[in-house]
């Protein structure tokens, strides 16, 4: 037991300040080559003497900061991989996490979505593309996001054996072929919630709350890779959030969200824990339904609930000052981390 929270706090603390120390070499390049929006982008709503959010820090503020989340998972994951091989001991066996079922399939989602989260950023900061003011166009990501999730699901259905899902205080279901289906759709659902990267220090805290509280049930199932993988991402996290506080130096990008996103369902299904995620991702959740529930009553009732959505920057336009926004979100992001947390386990 002790050696297993070593390896997960340990390996956690490591990645962190890898990430950190890292920090000053990406932002060197990243305003050396100016990699933001070259035009704000203008939301124009009215309503209580606003007129406009105008997101200029947009044009000044470098995206692509989510390379720090990804690079040092996949650096910290595979230097203790090479150690185990070059040096086996009981400790580098120990520290080695790269699991064939537990690690494969998140670690490979959380590269290959990031780096589309990448290319995309980089579309975005050179006008490129066919989405508004640059980027891969929403159809095509949501295409994108649908084959990774019908890979993950058929990895799970063919290569792990595993077709159900846990319901807490009932049991496990076996959803026969449905499982791939509620794979992809539980996939795109949290893909939506990515406009969560609103406000400075906004989606850093929340992705951490929430892969914490994954790694806390990982551990208690004994699925300890898992649980050590969660850690190391929330120390990228965090790492990253140190720099995203406001004034944030720089910004999460595509390529921070779309790799966390995908990750998540991931790890939320080897988990088996995906019936309570709606509950420990709570404001991801809430954040897209904002968005829908606005559109919805704009098309068939001509009317908007929400001054602003998504629903952060509807607080923005009610008067509260965003780092008040920010920090009220990251505490309702614990709470119900823990809470689903608590019915994952009891349950």
């Amino acid at each position: 037991m002790i050696s297993n929270v070593l390896k997960i706090f340990g390996l956690s603390a490591f990645a962190f300040f890898l990430a950190f120390f890292s920090t000053p070499i990406l932002t060197h390049y990243l305003y050396k080559y100016k990699i933001w929006k070259k035009k704000p982008r203008l939301v124009s709503e009215k309503s209580a003497g606003i007129v406009s959010l105008q997101h200029e820090k947009e044009t000044s503020t470098p995206r692509m900061g989510g390379i720090l989340i990804w690079f040092s998972m996949l650096i910290v994951i595979i230097l203790f991989w090479l150690l185990s091989i070059i040096h086996p001991t009981e400790l580098t066996l120990k520290l080695n996490f790269l699991s064939r079922g537990q690690t494969w399939l998140p670690l490979f989602t959380l590269i290959i979505s990031s780096l589309i989260g990448l290319a995309d950023d980089f579309f975005v900061v050179y006008g490129k593309g066919s989405y508004g003011g640059g980027g891969i166009s929403l159809t095509k990501r949501i295409l994108m996001v649908a084959i990774i999730g019908l890979v993950g699901s058929f990895w799970f259905y063919y290569k792990l054996d595993v077709s159900s899902i846990n319901i807490p205080f009932w049991g496990d279901i076996n959803l026969g072929y449905s499982f791939i289906l509620l794979f992809v759709v539980t996939m795109l659902a949290l893909f939506s919630g990515g406009v969560i990267d609103g406000i400075d220090g906004l989606s850093g805290g929340v992705f951490a709350a929430i892969f914490s509280a994954y790694g806390g049930i990982a551990f208690f199932q004994n699925q300890i890779d898992l649980a050590t993988f969660c850690a190391v991402l929330v120390g990228g996290i965090l790492a990253f959030l140190w720099f995203n506080i406001p004034p944030a130096r720089f910004y999460m990008g595509e390529t921070g969200i779309l790799g966390l996103v995908t990750t998540l369902t991931v790890v939320a299904f080897l988990t088996k824990a995906v019936v309570v995620l709606p509950v420990i991702a709570f404001l991801l959740f809430t954040t897209s339904g904002s968005v829908i529930i606005q559109l919805f009553s704009k098309k068939y009732f001509h009317k908007k609930i929400f001054r602003v959505a998504p629903m952060h920057h509807h607080f923005e336009a009610i008067g509260w000052p965003s780092y008040k926004v920010t920090m009220r979100y990251w505490i309702i992001s614990v709470i119900f981390a823990i809470i689903g947390m608590v019915i994952a386990l009891v349950g």
